[in-house]
């Protein structure tokens, strides 16, 4: 079985936690790379209905950096195993400003013993920022980890109001 290739369309955009790389298809987002190289707002026009979609991702991103925004409303076309797609559903499920447990979040997809689980699924988020996992800590409060540098998920947590202790 052939399936033809997803057409992508990418986007560079300029944030508070560095230069995000935007990608997306005619389905929805499909990543945020942190930090990458690029000119600031180039875009390589392929598909239109993937390039409302950046425009959309980029506009949203712009206000929740400004604290305009709470919730993001971008369509996503998240790629990943049955139990990734499960967790990362879980993580848009966690409120703005709030933040649960590894443990939690294992619980919150009927699997109370699937911590170590959970954090690897979470560090193979493809969509960071918009599908929060910096929004899950260690159970004593501390950050735990962060794919994308624990200043980073200290940054994010700051920006919803969520101060943790730096240890």
């Amino acid at each position: 079985m052939t399936t033809s290739p997803t057409v992508l369309n990418e986007l560079v955009v300029p944030s508070p936690v560095g230069k995000l790389r935007l990608a997306a298809s005619a389905d929805g987002l499909l990543s945020i790379d942190v930090g990458k190289t690029g000119n600031s707002r180039s875009t390589t026009a392929k598909d239109p209905s993937a390039q409302r979609i950046l425009d959309t991702t980029r506009k949203q991103l712009d206000e929740y950096f400004s604290g305009k925004r709470t919730a993001f409303s971008v369509p996503l076309d998240l790629r990943g195993t049955d139990f990734q797609l499960e967790s990362w559903r879980a993580l848009s499920r966690i409120p703005y400003g709030s933040t649960i447990s590894y443990g939690q979040q294992a619980e919150d997809i009927g699997n109370r013993k699937a911590c170590r689980a959970v954090g690897s699924a979470n560090g193979k988020n493809p969509i960071p920022i918009i599908v929060p996992c910096h929004r899950v800590i260690a159970a004593d409060g501390s950050l735990g980890g962060y794919g994308l540098g624990l200043k980073m998920k200290q940054q994010l947590l700051d920006l919803e109001g969520q101060r943790r202790a730096k240890k």
